[in-house]
């Protein structure tokens, strides 16, 4: 009996079968983008592309769509997923892999806050992010910190400045659950504990919560490559505020212009 089964991998020839990829049609620099009504109107990859120069579909197979472009010379893929953790394993598994060489990789979207120093509209440029999804563990210990890149946060930083956006630097925290584990209760059920949550994250300094970071920090770090990550913040726990797409347009713009100013 064989005890070493290997699963196939998704591929038929070179073509990824889950994004529709083929080699030597994504860019070294990667925008990864989940579609969200709480940020976008249309396909997250779609609206983003609106923003580059010379943006040409590359694939979409319904759950992914991926464009290709350029932004101020400097070529750029962005791709839009579904929300959280698993689906942005199989977007970074694919799109690196379809790389040369050492890939950037740029997560821009919407996030919350519980932070009274971050307020509704502001954008969060991660440093690090906490692991509470349940994808990352797969690949290493949980002690294995989720750190982005020090040239990306600097990169991003500076464009932030440059724009005149109002930004903060920190920890971002990755959850799978949206609703017990960012703190609210869900069709009443109020899980124990619930109404620390957000309290307690708030009061280590943790700056915004989401869904995706920890995954492309964690596994950027773990195979040799460059990631960041930058959120607008669309909720607050503290004001009870929400606005979908607030300070979107300013993430976007903030992530493409970071791109050109690491390049250089």
């Amino acid at each position: 009996m064989n005890n070493k089964l290997v699963p196939p991998q998704f591929k038929t020839g070179e073509s990824q079968l889950l994004t529709g990829i083929k080699p030597g049609t994504i860019a070294n620099n990667i925008i990864i983008a989940v579609r969200d009504p709480l940020g976008f109107d249309e396909d997250a990859a779609t609206y983003i592309s609106k923003k580059m120069n010379n943006a040409r579909l590359i694939a979409d197979t319904g759950m992914f769509i991926t464009y290709t472009g350029d932004y101020k010379g400097v070529p750029v893929t962005v791709c839009s997923t579904g929300s959280g953790a698993p689906d942005t394993e199989i977007a970074f598994a694919e799109l690196v892999g379809a790389v040369k060489g050492k890939a950037s990789i740029l997560r821009i979207g919407t996030s919350g806050t519980a932070s009274s120093k971050v307020e509704v509209g502001d954008l969060v440029i991660s440093t690090a992010a906490v692991r509470s999804e349940g994808t990352t563990p797969s690949y290493v210990p949980i002690d294995y910190p989720a750190v982005a890149d020090f040239n990306i946060v600097n990169s991003i930083k500076s464009a932030a400045v440059n724009q005149g956006f109002k930004y903060h630097l920190g920890i971002t925290r990755s959850t799978d659950s949206i609703y017990a584990g960012q703190g609210r209760e869900i069709l009443g059920y109020k899980a124990p504990g619930l109404e620390d949550v957000p309290s307690f994250w708030a009061n280590v300094n943790v700056l915004n919560y989401e869904r995706e970071t920890s995954l492309i920090l964690t596994l950027a770090s773990m195979l040799g490559h460059q990631a960041g990550s930058i959120c607008s913040v669309v909720n607050s726990a503290v004001t009870g505020d929400l606005d979908a797409g607030a300070g979107v347009d300013n993430a976007i713009i903030t992530g493409l212009e970071s791109l050109v100013i690491k390049e250089k």
